[in-house]
């Protein structure tokens, strides 16, 4: 594939050597000629360390840039390598997800189109630890008000791909939050005026294992995410006091809701995740 956009994908990694190799493999297959792959590792135990010695070695490795030292957790490991990546376009791939094939063909041909798009994100797949189909998750064009005020974070990080500008404008993850520092980038982001769009195409996989952050403390996500909510999104900051945010979440989470569910239904998102769950269990038969 020809293009005149380079891609970085920057991937945060400790203590996924069962997982990463996917991963790396998912962005070799792409077959992108201009790409890096930056790998900070915030020194693994498990062999990853030693996994990624071996790159140098392999002749489909030569793109892929490592490191291994501590850090202070996801958010400065993403961080370092925003700042290292010299693509046009940059991706944030988690070291237990893997992209699907067509994804940056798919990514790039909408960011050469649409000049003005800052973010971009696309569907994707849950996939459980061996790699097999969970659920096909489509998700709703970009909305501020389900950003701002839905439950959880619809914009999937493993499919989502940000303009290098981002970055040179000196917007960088909040290094205090570890669950949903997401979260509070986008909603900084879009505050900022930042363009997101939806591209309905299966971009990634995300996997749920039970040594994620998703499935190990989500008490603490779901903390971290009320703390964000309160002291992000533009409306809740400036209403004092406390209580009085606590009315507000209340009355527009549900709207929020109301919002994305409606939107998916109308499109056919539910059969199609039917659909995908009906052929899943007709193949294992």
């Amino acid at each position: 594939m020809k293009s005149s956009l380079s891609i970085s994908v920057v991937t945060p990694s400790f203590n996924q050597v069962s997982f990463i190799q996917e991963a790396l493999e998912s962005v070799r297959l792409q077959n992108y000629p201009v790409c890096e792959h930056l790998i900070i590792d915030g020194m693994s135990t498990d062999g990853t360390i030693d996994l990624l010695r071996s790159l140098p070695s392999d002749k489909n490795c030569t793109n892929i840039t490592w490191v291994a030292e501590q850090d202070s957790g996801q958010s400065e490991a993403l961080n370092k390598g925003f700042r290292w990546a010299q693509g046009d376009i940059i991706g944030w791939l988690n070291s237990d997800d893997r992209y699907r094939l067509g994804c940056f063909e798919h990514v790039v041909k909408v960011f050469e189109e649409n000049p003005d798009v800052d973010v971009l994100y696309g569907d994707y797949r849950v996939v459980d630890e061996s790699g097999r189909l969970i659920q096909v998750r489509p998700e709703i064009k970009f909305s501020k008000f389900v950003l701002f005020y839905h439950r959880v974070l619809y914009i999937p990080t493993t499919a989502t791909f940000f303009r290098r500008r981002i970055f040179d404008d000196d917007n960088w993850l909040d290094e205090n939050l570890q669950y949903v520092m997401d979260l509070e980038f986008f909603i900084r982001l879009t505050s900022n005026g930042y363009r997101f769009r939806h591209l309905s195409e299966i971009l990634a996989d995300f996997r749920l294992q039970p040594a994620s952050k998703t499935c190990r403390n989500p008490d603490k996500q779901r903390r971290e995410h009320e703390q964000v909510i309160f002291t992000s999104v533009p409306l809740l900051r400036s209403i004092e006091p406390k209580c009085v945010k606590i009315c507000v979440l209340l009355l527009f989470r549900p709207l929020a809701a109301v919002r994305r569910y409606a939107e998916k239904l109308l499109r056919g998102s539910y059969l199609r995740q039917l659909w995908s769950t009906y052929v899943k269990a007709d193949s294992e038969m």
